[in-house]
Formats: C-alpha cells, structure tokens, sequence
C-alpha cells in the first residue's frame, strides 16, 4: 500500500472535486478534503484493501460531508434517489480531450444530480461502475445506466465529446 504522502498526492483532488460536485462550495469541498485524510491517517490500519482506496477515501469524505451537513442547516447537498433499472452496455473510451474539459463541466452543471455524479466520478476519477455504485450505496448497473443516460442527455444539449 501506498503511503499518506503518496495518497494524498494521488487522491486530494479527486476528494475535493467529488465534494464540490456534491456541495458546490469550494470552501467545504477543501474542509472536507482536508479531514478526510486526518480520518484516513486515524484509520488506515483499519483499511483492509476490500475496495480501491479511492472508494475508501470518498465514502470518508461523503460521511464526513454528511455529518457536518447534519450539524449544519446551511449546507446544501443533492440528494440521490435509489433508481430500479435494467442492465444496458456503454462505450465511452473515447471521452475528452483537455481543450474540451471546460465545456463538459459547464454541461455536467446541467444534468440532473445523480447523472453529473456518477459522470463526474467516471470520467475525472477513472473509478469503475462497480466501485462507483460502492460510493453511492446503489449497484453497478445503477451507476452504468446512470453514466449511460447522462451521456445521452450531454449529447442533446450537444456536447458532442462523449463516445
């Protein structure tokens, strides 16, 4: 395993953007960043490698997120329902280039929030689906039919980088 330093080189911003997608305050998404790894460091003899420490890091995150949101009243969040779907296939190997990064966030604000999650946990954090329905308490075909039907609404509004 990786140390703290190593850890956190490679996951602070995936940490802190995951927050802020969540939250959209830049502020609370560094707060929690940061207590994230003071958790992770508390507990990382407890980490038992079940999952990929990226799926470890931001279920600490979204826990502390939800507590403070718990003490706090003025923490907004987006809430994400539990969907019942079927099984469909994607392709999306194919995806962005660095000219075009800005405009996929821009379209990202526009859908709804389970889809700009899941996407945004796809597309910057690289994670799988099946890594992505552990963060979000909800299966793998959830997050791929949800990454899918995101993709197809970005087409809509053209934006047209996705494969």
């Amino acid at each position: 395993m990786e140390n703290i330093e190593e850890i956190y080189k490679n996951y602070a911003n995936l940490i802190k953007n995951y927050i802020f997608l969540i939250t959209r305050d830049t502020d609370l998404s560094e707060e929690i960043m940061q207590d994230t790894f003071a958790s992770a460091i508390k507990q990382l003899d407890k980490f038992r490698g079940d999952s990929e420490i990226s799926v470890w890091l931001c279920s600490i995150a979204k826990n502390i997120l939800y507590k403070k949101a718990k003490k706090n009243n003025s923490i907004k969040m987006i809430s994400i329902d539990e969907l019942d779907i079927a099984d469909n296939s994607m392709l999306e190997d194919e995806f962005i280039s660095k000219d075009n990064k800005l405009k996929l966030y821009e379209a990202l604000q526009n859908l709804d929030a389970d889809s700009r999650e899941v996407m945004y946990l796809r597309l910057t954090g690289e994670l799988s689906f099946r890594e992505i329905g552990k963060i979000l308490h909800k299966s793998e075909n959830w997050a791929r039919v949800t990454f899918f039907r995101g993709k197809q609404k970005l087409k809509e509004g053209n934006f047209n980088e996705i494969g």
